[in-house]
């Protein structure tokens, strides 16, 4: 069809509307290729006239490079509304006749406001050379948030365009009728593939079914959607429903549950046959495990016959005609398996957690309206916040507006009922913020097993060179390039195990690990995984490895694995438990469920009693021995301690750490720390350490380790070497413990 005519003298084009990219929406920006924009005779930054089922005003803007030649416009969810358009729709673009307004009268769109001159002038300079038509809707952002007023007036009529003479009029109650946008998809971030997969299933059957009728097959009836909780399930179906003008029926599945016998079939009948009427429709089932769990499983008589009574309309004699049932779910596991088979919901798709592009896109969505300060970096936020869903970055973007809130709260007098704009307009939200709000929001996913590690680098371990070298080959490098070892054609060490003495620095390796990597951090504390339960064990252990591949990247560490894990042949146990979660930890490290991105860390004292099935590549790929630390070490455990401790001039620390063999890293923070208490005892209000109270100190804290002890680890060590083919054992030079 020839897309160019001449209409009123102005040259016009036929375009296919696209979604527009985040960085662009809530602008009144409209992007189409530079060779249509000289055809046109306009200029970038000029007001383009874009009729669809009513005619609308945006200033146009070059396309993106990989959209030259695909006649298409990216316009926005606000600006599709005002033109009566979705995506997909073909809409006629010209050069507007745009003139300065002289009036523009403005309306709010849900909720009643007052207005003060301040405030109009803030609208006013917010609006400043925004194209408007009568009728159409605009979004003002006030502290973070978009308050929408819908055009009611404009002097001269047609497109006009916002300055700073212009008279703005603000009614203070809201228009009864508007065609505010609620939910598009600009508004969900990091989806572009699943929102591509619901088009094609929903948008196609309800706009084209002749195309289904052409190729002989029926339109899918069901979607199911599953994530976690806070992905955007329910966000994505107010989408579709916003985005496709279908007649749109929510069910929350708990609220058609009903005591009275009959009610709750009877309340589904209604809906379903409501939804017939009005076809096409959509008929969007929120928590649908909660109405149909699986039947053998329940107890209650009413969730069968309703399980039932939706299996028969979603596939019974009767046809449903145009209606697409959404079904949303954070436990597709618990759903009756009837309804999981084609011809109900035909399609299951998986909403997972986004990845870093993803959360780049959800935190540029949040902060849209929201005065942020040249110090924040988004691409940085978005490296940061692994495992985070989209429910916490909002969160996240929540939390640093108000933490920005308390640094202006001092200034704004809160007996008064209005705000200075002046002080509205200095307000912004600093990288600071995010990182202050960041400490204080977990991944929703993590908060039943989250523990918060304090932050150690390996700067603040000296020595253990080889070691750091080791963990950083084994955690660091495949959760942060794993394109190197793709490259390679290699897969990285699923296991590590720190073995040695008691308080030679295990656990603070681990520690370390997990803040130079990034990763999501789970500590599982072995005796707290028993439980006196059948099953209980196991399932703790199933859920910890669920959650660290959800969340992924992530490092499980388990100190004293001893205490889980121990040879199954050599320790008796009459109820089977730790046979049992031997038994779950081989299959969760190397089993078929495959474990991405998730790194296992283990320490233990007891290499000996371990199982040694655990020992095999595969498993723990290197098992590491941390030995106690020689003079040199002892020397720098020694300063490191001291640090913040004020020592005298007579204390000697390269003596101390000669006559403290034996001791590991523990005992010589034990000993500083007795050492300034013997200081204490003796005054005070005692200002230094003496080398008399370390003298004193040395006498009250004893080595732990043996040579006992260490002859032990040696053997082991050299009998691991011996009998684990292809794991590597690696001795480890003396410890440098902080």
């Amino acid at each position: 069809m020839s897309t160019v005519a001449v209409r009123s003298k102005r040259p016009e084009v036929v375009l296919r509307v696209a979604e527009a990219k985040p960085k662009d929406v809530g602008k009144g920006k409209v992007r189409i290729d530079i060779d249509i924009m000289k055809m046109l005779g306009v200029e970038p930054g000029d007001v383009v006239e874009i009729e669809g089922k009513r005619v609308t005003a945006a200033t146009v803007w070059p396309s993106y490079p990989e959209d030259q030649g695909l006649r298409i416009i990216r316009m926005d969810g606000l600006t599709r509304k005002n033109a009566g358009v979705s995506i997909g729709d073909k809409v006629i673009v010209r050069k507007a006749d745009a003139k300065p307004a002289q009036m523009v009268k403005l309306a709010p769109a849900s909720f009643t406001i007052t207005v003060d001159p301040g405030f109009v002038s803030f609208v006013r300079k917010r609006l400043t050379d925004y194209p408007v038509v009568e009728g159409d809707s605009v979004m003002v952002p006030v502290v973070g948030h978009a308050i929408p007023f819908v055009v009611v007036k404009t002097r001269p009529s047609g497109v006009v365009v916002i300055n700073n003479n212009t008279n703005i009029v603000i009614l203070e109650k809201p228009v009864e009728q508007s065609n505010v946008p609620r939910v598009t998809y600009e508004d969900i971030g990091g989806m572009k593939d699943v929102i591509q997969k619901v088009r094609e299933l929903v948008e196609l059957p309800l706009k084209h079914p002749e195309l289904f009728k052409r190729l002989g097959i029926e339109p899918p009836k069901g979607i199911l959607l599953y994530g976690p909780p806070g992905v955007g399930k329910t966000l994505l179906a107010k989408a579709i429903a916003n985005e496709t003008d279908a007649y749109f029926i929510a069910i929350n599945g708990p609220e058609i549950m009903s005591k009275y016998y009959g009610e709750s079939e009877q309340r589904l009948r209604e809906i379903f046959e409501e939804a017939k009427k009005h076809a096409p429709a959509i008929i969007f089932i929120d928590e649908i495990d909660a109405i149909a769990p699986k039947r053998d499983e329940v107890i209650g008589e009413v969730e069968r016959r309703v399980v039932a009574q939706l299996l028969a309309l979603m596939d019974g004699l009767e046809s449903r005609g145009d209606v697409i049932v959404i079904a949303a779910t954070n436990r597709p596991n618990a759903i009756d398996p009837a309804l999981r088979r084609p011809g109900r919901f035909d399609r299951e798709i998986e909403i997972p957690l986004p990845d870093k592009q993803g959360r780049l896109e959800i935190l540029q969505i949040h902060t849209r309206n929201m005065p942020l300060a040249e110090d924040v970096d988004l691409e940085k936020l978005a490296e940061m916040t692994k495992g985070f869903t989209g429910a916490d970055l909002a969160a996240l973007v929540r939390e640093a507006a108000m933490h920005a809130l308390r640094r202006y709260l001092p200034e704004i007098d809160l007996d008064k009922d209005t705000i200075p704009p002046e002080l509205l307009e200095k307000m912004e939200v600093r990288m600071e913020d995010f990182l202050a709000a960041l400490r204080e929001i977990v991944p929703s996913g993590l908060r039943e097993i989250y523990v918060e590690v304090p932050e150690v680098h390996w700067d603040d371990i000296g020595g253990l060179e080889d070691v750091k070298q080791q963990l950083r080959e084994a955690v660091e490098w495949p959760l942060k390039h794993p394109e190197v070892f793709q490259r390679l054609g290699i897969r990285p060490p699923k296991g590590i195990l720190l073995f040695g003495p008691p308080g030679v620095g295990k656990t603070l390796l681990a520690k370390a690990a997990a803040t130079e990597s990034g990763a999501n951090f789970i500590a599982v504390r072995g005796p707290e995984i028993l439980s006196k339960w059948v099953g209980e064990s196991e399932k703790a252990i199933r859920e910890i490895f669920r959650k660290a591949r959800q969340h992924a990247p992530a490092i499980i560490f388990f100190d004293e694995i001893d205490a889980i894990a121990p040879a199954r042949a050599e320790v008796p146990d009459t109820s089977g438990v730790t046979y049992r979660i031997v038994n779950q930890l081989l299959t969760e490290i190397d089993g078929i469920v495959p474990l991405q991105n998730v790194v296992v860390i283990a320490a233990t004292n007891r290499p000996d009693i371990l199982d040694p099935a655990l020992l095999r590549p595969g498993r723990f790929d290197k098992i590491i021995y941390v030995p106690p630390p020689d003079k040199k070490a002892r020397l720098e455990i020694l300063r490191i301690h001291t640090r913040h401790t004020p020592l005298a001039d007579d204390v000697d620390l390269e003596y101390i750490a000669s006559v403290t063999e034996g001791y590991s890293g523990a005992d010589l923070e034990a000993l500083v720390r007795e050492a300034a208490l013997a200081a204490l005892r003796e005054d005070i209000n005692a200002t230094k350490v003496h080398m008399r109270h370390f003298e004193e100190a040395l006498k009250r804290v004893k080595p732990s380790i043996t040579p006992e002890m260490v002859r032990f680890y040696e053997e082991w060590y050299e009998k691991a070497r011996q009998q684990l083919p292809g794991v590597t054992v690696k001795k480890m030079k003396p410890n440098i413990y902080m």
